[in-house]
């Protein structure tokens, strides 16, 4: 199966001739974003000129943040690598745990202290990766330039079901959710990232993000339905909205959903 792959409009001369061929593997998950045809699978492409290896891979459907290593002819090389005619390229997903260091990884080193931005229709995810202890930005309004910037500058991870935004040039650790079931997408993301041992639940507020903290009763007292003030003696509070919270009816059943995803 050939592919052409076009090429940026000022390296052509004519844009009807194809100048080179090249043959392509993707490995492991990366096969979710290409055609049937060509999954698991070597497959040819045409192309012009000697465009930069990033930018096919990205023309091929896979996001530059999906990919860890690239070989080409057995060499380990960067997305700046231009493509030459007779190549063999593979094409392999980000390892968060596996040792490459003998190869050329993409980017300085997996982010161990995981921070989240979510796309504004992931709002279910956000709650629930919220509960789970992990920092997560979350709103409804948010433009992709924003999410991307904030990414930038917070050191924040790209959780999107629109691979277009993670290939932009400036994006370096996204992921592109499989799943559209919010449950399914949180196991998708503890197992990218490998957060199982990193998850510290009800530490964070699931409603602004920031972090809980011991409050006495005392304290709170006037704020509380009768019913939960007779009951429930153990409360917490966000430090950021002042949103309480306490161990009620619904605390055993999230514990066995956590333990579920965790475990």
């Amino acid at each position: 199966m050939q592919a052409d792959i076009p090429a940026k409009k000022s390296k052509f001369m004519d844009p009807n001739q194809i100048d080179h061929k090249a043959v392509f593997r993707f490995y492991e998950e990366l096969n979710f974003f290409l055609p049937r045809e060509n999954r698991k699978r070597d497959f040819e492409i045409l192309f012009k000129g000697h465009p930069a290896i990033k930018d096919t891979i990205e023309a091929l459907g896979v996001p530059h943040t999906e990919v860890e290593v690239i070989l080409v002819n057995g060499v380990s090389v960067s997305f700046d690598y231009q493509l030459q005619e007779g190549d063999r390229v593979s094409v392999y997903p980000m390892f968060e745990s596996l040792n490459v260091s003998p190869i050329l990884r993409l980017r300085q080193k997996p982010l161990r202290d995981p921070k989240f931005i979510c796309d504004v229709h992931l709002g279910k995810l956000a709650t629930i990766l919220r509960l789970l202890g992990f920092d997560t930005l979350y709103r409804n309004d948010l433009e992709d330039k924003e999410i991307i910037e904030t990414a930038r500058r917070e050191f924040r991870i790209i959780l999107t079901c629109d691979r277009g935004i993670l290939k932009h040039r400036i994006v370096t650790h996204g992921y592109c959710l499989r799943s559209r079931v919010a449950m399914e997408q949180v196991a998708e993301v503890i197992n990218r990232f490998d957060l199982s041992d990193l998850a510290k639940p009800f530490s964070r507020c699931t409603v602004c993000n920031a972090l809980i903290e011991p409050v006495a009763k005392s304290e709170i007292k006037h704020m509380l339905l009768p019913k939960v003030e007779k009951h429930y003696n153990k409360f917490w509070r966000c430090t950021g909205c002042g949103r309480i919270y306490w161990q009620g009816s619904h605390y055993a059943k999230i514990w066995d959903k956590i333990n579920q995803l965790v475990c």
